[in-house]
């Protein structure tokens, strides 16, 4: 549905001035003046007395549409809806153990291929991707063109950074992550974890202390333990208190698996919006056009005259 509003509809007040000028054209007396006309009978002509007075009424009803485009007709169309933007953070462990063998390659790669694969489900999103160890490197900001992130594979991987990298440190990244999230005021604010081992930085309760500061900031953490055994439960406590899940990858497919498990996971919310006004001068012009020229070629001979 389609709904008017002016911006200025005090100014449609002044609307009085034409209507009094109609009501004194149809509904006025008119002082009569008397003509002598020798050996003639007269009478008047009803059809050329309305054509007059219709001409008479075109100014009042040229200055009721520039009043009206004066108050500023705007259009209001029927509510939209828009995509909100998920701005996620890929969070990649980069310490010595994601060397191991995995698939045709090393945990490592098996990572940055189900990145990649996943930047494919998330188009319209925002990305970013932190390497971590036992230091932190925000390796692309976010952005909503990932090529950056699929050219990043052989930039970080664990044999080639340096020795301080080559522990694990999942606390100090997510609080890393988490500052990088919350600079972003639009959109909702997801982590993915990858990583392969425990980190001692969570215990004693400080996965519990981390896990609500992230939900404090509305982000959702999602987490893959890449390789063998089950995932620390100091993780699965993060992203359950997040709202996330936590998921074991022990191959290839498997890892590829839970990535499509986690778009569907997170599923991409839709908003109404109201829409903008826009100014809707166009059928007043259009009709004050028409108007004016009416009464311009009315001047050529329908007026009325006392002889």
């Amino acid at each position: 549905d389609v709904t008017m509003s002016f911006l200025y509809p005090a100014v449609l007040l002044l609307l009085v001035f034409p209507i009094w000028l109609l009501v004194w054209v149809w509904r006025g007396r008119r002082s009569a003046m008397y003509v002598p006309v020798d050996h003639a009978e007269t009478s008047g002509n009803r059809w050329l007395a309305l054509l007059l007075r219709i001409a008479e009424s075109l100014p009042a009803l040229l200055l009721a549409v520039v009043i009206v485009i004066l108050a500023v007709p705007q259009q209001h169309g029927a509510p939209t809806s828009r995509r909100v933007m998920t701005n996620i953070e890929f969070c990649l462990d980069v310490s010595g153990s994601m060397t191991a063998e995995f698939g045709d390659g090393t945990r490592y790669d098996a990572a940055m291929q189900a990145i990649n694969e996943f930047l494919d489900y998330r188009q319209g999103d925002a990305f970013g991707l932190t390497f971590f160890g036992n230091s932190v490197l925000h390796w692309v900001p976010l952005t909503s063109d990932p090529s950056a992130i699929r050219c990043s594979t052989p930039f970080m991987r664990p044999e080639m950074i340096p020795g301080w990298f080559g522990g694990t440190e999942i606390g100090k990244a997510l609080m890393a992550c988490q500052k990088v999230l919350r600079e972003r005021e639009e959109g909702d604010r997801m982590i993915l974890l990858v990583s392969d081992g425990y980190s001692f930085d969570l215990s004693s309760d400080n996965d519990i202390a981390l896990a609500e500061k992230l939900a404090a900031d509305g982000i959702v953490v999602y987490a893959v333990h890449i390789g063998g055994g089950n995932p620390p439960d100091e993780i699965a406590n993060i992203t359950g208190l997040t709202g996330g899940d936590v998921f074991e990858a022990g191959d290839m497919a498997g890892i590829s698996a839970v990535f499509r498990h986690i778009d569907q996971l997170q599923e991409t919310r839709i908003e109404r919006t109201a829409p903008e006004p826009q100014d809707y001068f166009m059928p007043y012009c259009i009709a004050g056009l028409g108007i004016g020229g009416l009464a311009l070629f009315s001047l050529f001979g329908l007026r009325s005259t006392p002889w």
